[in-house]
């Protein structure tokens, strides 16, 4: 029951549902084409189900430790970061600039997917670094970019983001860590920020620190927020490393999952730093990382959610229990229940259209970054915004059930630590949390996000996928999944309308926005699976293509009918959520 990488099913949607060539000539400097593209997943699918998977379990057995000041992870992982690094794995669609190697953000998507689910404590080490490049890329000066940049890309250096305080969460609006200016270009950087994942380990070299503080004359509010780069080691004249900065981990979180992720109190004593970007523009120039995270962390949720299922799936052949119905002698595997079947087909439902969904967003933000065209850039760019709180909190909220369900399946077993699957749950529940909470996103679908473009984006995407659908109506006897997707697709139509509608009144809004949500993900995964039928119906009948237009049958018979109540749910409005007096809660 260890990890597989799907590198079948990623053959599947690069080369036919999806067909990632679309991206070939966007890439030809890097040399890239789809054959290079199965040859480095199947690449990083071996490290992670090598290396890393069988880390995953000890790791959290033994947890990130403080002692003397010093953060030390679980044996294995130093030497499993330094081979990551070695293999190129940390520049792959970084900046060739810098030393990445600019291949698409596709591919990344998909390591980061495989990462998630061999061990996830683990991936979030590559995946912060990645996302503090992007900031610094984007937003700091020419020298910032090119002194801290390069050993970031390499993997010789990490890199963390340093934005909560016990005061200020989601409302960073409330933050008080300060930046003074030390008369040298450098301020010096003083506050305590908490929650800080990779804040240090003992891999060797730099901990890169992008802190958000307020500068001596900054405003109340976000406006007056700047951020910071700060190095856990200042550099010698050289570029190579020097004397220690004054910050430190105060302590090391206990929490409910991924134990072997050293999740730190930092404090920040006057630590020498420099300001990226404009001074009070520090949440605008961190946006660039934390919508890089949102996605990645979807990608959690999806990667752990495809781990549960596998280890499940094994147990459910193997284990013997009762007789299978139609079964002439007992016991049987529990495979053969056809509850047993319920769940594990529901789990793959999932699995199997957020990948797809990934790999489709994926592909847009490659366009949006690549393309000759502008206005074909300017349109990929807003399709990857729209989706973004979808994908994020969607594929969390799934993963997180996922992982529930797959526990389920191992009954008594699937409670005690040695099976795996109570660490999945709990590894799974932190990203529903983190880089922004469901509810937050799903805030942001309906207050934002459905107003782009004067809210036509949406209805304009609405339009794309019944485009698709009719598409898909094309390869023939495949009315049971199209047309049920067609009539979600109304629905959620329809309900679109109604929230544009009512935008002014928070209260509708926030009492709609999960559930506008979810059902929204679903249309979007019954929209994957009617096209995976659609190119499954015209493959031929390999045991792949059978499997997908099975799974496509169960998704518009048994999960995507959810989209009926939501509506309901929708449609009842914000009126009962508030009727009830405060003093009665």
């Amino acid at each position: 029951m260890s990890y597989t990488p799907p590198i079948d099913d990623l053959r599947f949607l690069l080369t036919q549902a999806l067909d990632i060539s679309e991206l070939t000539p966007l890439f030809a400097e890097q040399g890239f084409d789809t054959d290079l593209a199965l040859t480095l997943l199947e690449e990083a699918g071996r490290f992670c189900a090598a290396v890393l998977a069988p880390l995953n379990l000890p790791g959290d057995a033994t947890g990130a430790k403080l002692e003397n000041g010093e953060v030390t992870t679980p044996p294995g992982f130093p030497a499993a970061y330094a081979a990551f690094a070695e293999g190129g794995w940390c520049g792959l669609s970084a900046a060739p600039a810098y030393g990445g190697q600019g291949l698409p953000r596709t591919l990344q998507f998909l390591v980061d997917e495989m990462l998630s689910g061999a061990n996830l404590s683990f991936g979030l080490f590559p995946g912060l670094t990645r996302g503090a490049v992007e900031a610094i890329a984007a937003h700091a000066s020419d020298d910032l970019k090119q002194t801290w940049l390069p050993k970031m890309i390499s993997g010789e250096w990490t890199g963390a983001m340093a934005l909560t305080e016990s005061n200020a969460g989601t409302d960073l609006g409330l933050l008080r860590s300060k930046a003074v200016p030390n008369g040298d270009g450098s301020y010096a950087v003083t506050g305590t920020k908490i929650f800080i994942s990779s804040g240090d380990h003992d891999f060797g070299g730099n901990v890169i620190h992008l802190v958000l503080a307020r500068l001596p004359d900054a405003p109340a509010g976000v406006k007056g927020i700047s951020l910071f780069l700060v190095p856990k080691f200042l550099l010698n004249a050289d570029g190579g490393l020097g004397a220690r900065n004054s910050f430190s981990v105060g302590a090391l979180e206990h929490k409910m999952g991924i134990h072997a992720q050293p999740t730190c109190v930092m404090n920040y004593d006057g630590a020498t730093g420099w300001l990226v970007g404009e001074p009070g523009r520090g949440l605008n120039a961190m946006f660039t990382m934390m919508n890089a995270e949102r996605l990645f962390v979807g990608l959690q949720g999806l990667g752990i959610a495809h781990a549960a299922y596998l280890k499940a799936a094994a147990y459910a052949k193997e284990r013997l229990q009762g007789r299978a119905p139609g079964a002439a002698s007992a016991p049987a595997p529990i495979i053969g229940h056809a509850d047993v079947r319920r769940m594990l087909l529901s789990v793959r439902g999932f699995v199997e259209a957020g990948r797809a969904l990934a790999v489709w967003t994926a592909m847009r933000m490659d366009i949006s970054e690549h393309h000759p065209d502008a206005a074909t850039r300017a349109k990929a760019d807003a399709l990857v915004s729209l989706l973004t709180p979808v994908i994020k909190a969607a594929f969390t909220d799934f993963g997180f059930e996922a992982t529930v369900i797959a526990q389920q399946v191992f009954g008594g077993h699937g409670y005690v630590h040695e099976w795996g699957m109570e660490q999945f749950v709990r590894d799974a529940r932190i990203t529903q949390i983190y880089e922004g909470t469901n509810g937050v996103q799903a805030h942001d679908l309906v207050g934002r996000k459905l107003g782009l473009e004067d809210g036509k984006l949406v209805h304009e995407f609405f339009d794309m996928v019944a485009a698709d659908l009719a598409q898909s109506r094309k390869a023939g006897g495949l009315d049971d999944i199209v047309e049920p997707v067609e009539q979600a697709l109304t629905r959620l139509r329809a309900t679109t309308t109604w929230l544009q509608g009512r935008t002014a009144d928070a209260a509708e809004t926030g009492a709609a926005a999960c559930d506008y949500l979810r059902m929204f993900a679903l249309v979007c995964f019954g929209w994957m699976w009617a096209r995976m039928a659609a190119t499954a119906k015209s493959g031929g009948e390999t045991p792949l293509h059978t499997a997908k237009l099975a799974l496509a049958r169960v998704f518009a018979g048994r999960l995507l009918p959810q989209t009926t109540a939501l509506e309901a749910s929708i449609g009842d409005g914000a009126a009962p959520l508030m009727q009830l007096p405060v003093e009665l809660f």
